[in-house]
């Protein structure tokens, strides 16, 4: 009998000194159910431990003597259209997940044990941690084995079975991502800033790029979480407030991830704190939510902007580069938010801007291949503006002119901007033409139209002429950028467009001798060209009768570059006639030959 005694006493002495070790530092917090603990839930047993364990007739069979009654739900699981592995099946009773859910579903009430039987609770669990049935807003666990590479896995998660974390705190439980790979439930302030039982301190995203890695480069696929380290989003040291819902700590840096992700109950796809844009409006809609405080990049889209997602044409981030079903335009069209940075200088065309870093963009020769990342800024443009088959003519951009000349798709801009063009503005190739342009400036002018702004250069962005109309760049505060304006066609600066009832009729909106200044009806081409130099007639003898008549510019020049050739229409110096307006002379088609100084048309009731 006394050997028995001293058998069991050493039996219980290394259980204890086990238990010890595993949970060095306990402090089980809101997982403490008994009347003493601080859970919002209190029950009538003192023992807190047995609330969930129970040393003998628990669920002993695949668990640690599980003590509380498991659930038995059926759950939706996460996927998304860029998950690559296998559908994520059901989390297996007494599994670590299990466990957890045994609870946080919301289905059995603490304190429905196995051995004990009910006991009478105080109190309800806060509905932060109640799951519900639905976990497509909570990170993906329990995922189906074998697990699957993706190029911005750690490289030992799939081929290992290790996490990339070398303190070894967040680990795969049995190969898989399980509730206990980052939660630790008998611990909870591990990260003080975020008391949610976490295995180790999250700040700065550790316990994410545990198992994310934004440096790896292989699997040949291109990593979206690439240019992560030095991003905006990871280096950003501005306060955040206690309104935002954009994680627990104090700035944006340290938050990391979790700016934007929600690892639970998150509304968005892909765990995102919110749905499209809405993620980025916490911090990106002025006010007091980030100190210093950010530009108002929402307000822009209130005027003229580019269209938000409908409910029925979401944004998603599978698209492909060229987007068919383009009645949208959200953040992430133009912006990888894993990659952007702060602009603190500005490149020079056609490279793509800081804030744009590792934006997806389409090839400009075929308008068809994906090119990931873009390295121009006029091949993010071209997702929409390109060969997509959803271009349509929205009225809220105002009045398009008919060009003559045109390549059949008048809102196909790579044909208007291509170097075979008789003429363009120097967006995707750099200026060649044979003919000096005496109007044009050395340097673009600011908004007051004096100031000397960039270098004139060789080629010029999209966003020099369609750009926020209070736009930093051109001496405004606004973001730069075309999220919205309050000029027609997101164009950063005023441009009246003359338009008639039928080709060679009256023109309805004149502005006879124009105001030349920045605020006059021409201030968008005033920005790169003199337009005093303009009504001197140094590169046309008829310009000021013709501007000074009220006629704008659109009436002959198209804005772009020349769509298509013309046998009529020769087409230098973007000379393509509005067909919407100028009509042909007594049944002739309309032409224009520079070289012989010529025109035939009939414009305002006037046969020329």
């Amino acid at each position: 009998m006394k050997l028995k005694l001293i058998l069991l006493g050493a039996v219980l002495a290394i259980g204890t000194a086990v238990s010890a070790q595993q949970i060095t530092g306990d402090s089980l917090g809101a997982h403490d159910l008994s009347p003493t603990g601080t859970s919002s839930i209190k029950g009538d047993l003192s023992a807190a431990c047995q609330y969930c364990h129970a040393p003998h007739s628990g669920l002993s069979q695949g668990t640690p003597l599980w003590n509380q009654t498991l659930s038995t739900q059926t759950y939706t699981m996460y996927g998304s259209s860029t998950y690559t592995g296998n559908p994520t099946p059901q989390p297996p009773l007494g599994s670590a997940s299990s466990l957890c859910l045994s609870c946080h579903d919301g289905t059995v009430a603490p304190g429905q044990t196995v051995a004990y039987g009910k006991f009478n609770m105080a109190g309800t669990m806060k509905s932060s941690d109640t799951f519900g049935m639905d976990l497509r807003g909570s990170h993906p666990f329990n995922l189906a084995l074998p697990l699957q590479d993706a190029p911005d896995l750690v490289d030992t998660m799939v081929n290992g079975g290790k996490t990339g974390d070398a303190t070894g705190a967040v680990q795969l439980i049995k190969g898989n991502v399980q509730c206990t790979s980052c939660h630790d439930p008998h611990t909870q302030s591990r990260d003080k800033a975020s008391p949610n039982f976490l295995v180790k301190d999250s700040s700065r995203g550790q316990l994410c790029l545990a198992c994310h890695d934004p440096n790896r480069a292989s699997l040949n696929l291109a990593n979206p979480l690439a240019g992560w380290t030095t991003s905006a989003h990871a280096t950003a040291p501005n306060a955040v407030g206690a309104s935002p819902n954009v994680g627990p700590y104090a700035d944006v840096a340290t938050n990391a991830c979790g700016s934007c992700h929600g690892m639970h109950n998150a509304p968005g796809s892909r765990v995102l704190r919110g749905a499209d844009e809405q993620d980025c409006v916490s911090c990106h809609s002025g006010g007091n939510n980030v100190s210093p405080q950010l530009l108002n990049v929402y307000a822009e889209f209130g005027k003229v902007g580019h269209p938000f997602p409908s409910p029925k044409d979401p944004h998603d981030a599978a698209e492909a580069a060229v987007l068919n079903n383009n009645r949208h335009a959200t953040c992430a069209d133009c912006h990888n938010s894993h990659a952007t940075q702060q602009t603190s200088s500005l490149t020079l065309p056609p490279q793509v801007r800081a804030s744009q870093t590792r934006v997806t963009g389409v090839s400009e020769t075929d308008g068809v291949t994906a090119l990931n990342p873009a390295a121009n800024e006029y091949q993010n443009c071209l997702r929409c503006h390109g060969t997509s088959a959803g271009k349509t003519v929205n009225p809220i951009f105002g009045y398009l002119p008919a060009r003559v000349v045109s390549s059949g798709d008048l809102l196909n801009v790579m044909s208007q901007f291509t170097l075979s063009s008789s003429s363009s503005h120097p967006v995707m190739h750099s200026r060649s033409s044979p003919f000096p342009q005496p109007s044009l400036r050395s340097n673009m002018v600011q908004f007051d139209g004096v100031t000397p702004g960039r270098l004139m250069g060789t080629q010029i962005f999209c966003a020099d002429c369609h750009n926020s109309d209070d736009n930093r760049e051109s001496g405004g505060t606004g973001p730069n950028g075309p999220h919205g304006s309050k000029w027609t066609h997101i164009l950063e600066r005023r441009y009246e467009i003359s338009s008639a009832a039928s080709p060679g009729g009256p023109i309805s909106n004149l502005f006879p001798t124009p105001d030349l200044s920045s605020a006059g009806p021409y201030a968008l081409c005033g920005k790169c060209h003199d337009l005093a130099a303009i009504m001197s007639n140094t590169s046309f003898l008829q310009h000021s009768q013709h501007i000074n008549a009220g006629f704008s510019c659109s009436v002959c020049h198209t804005a772009h570059g020349m769509g298509g050739i013309s046998a009529t229409i020769s087409g230098e110096r973007l000379v393509n006639f509005d067909g919407n307006v100028v009509g042909g002379k007594a049944g002739q088609p309309i032409s224009y030959n520079r070289a012989a100084s010529s025109c035939t048309l009939t414009c305002h009731g006037k046969a020329h």
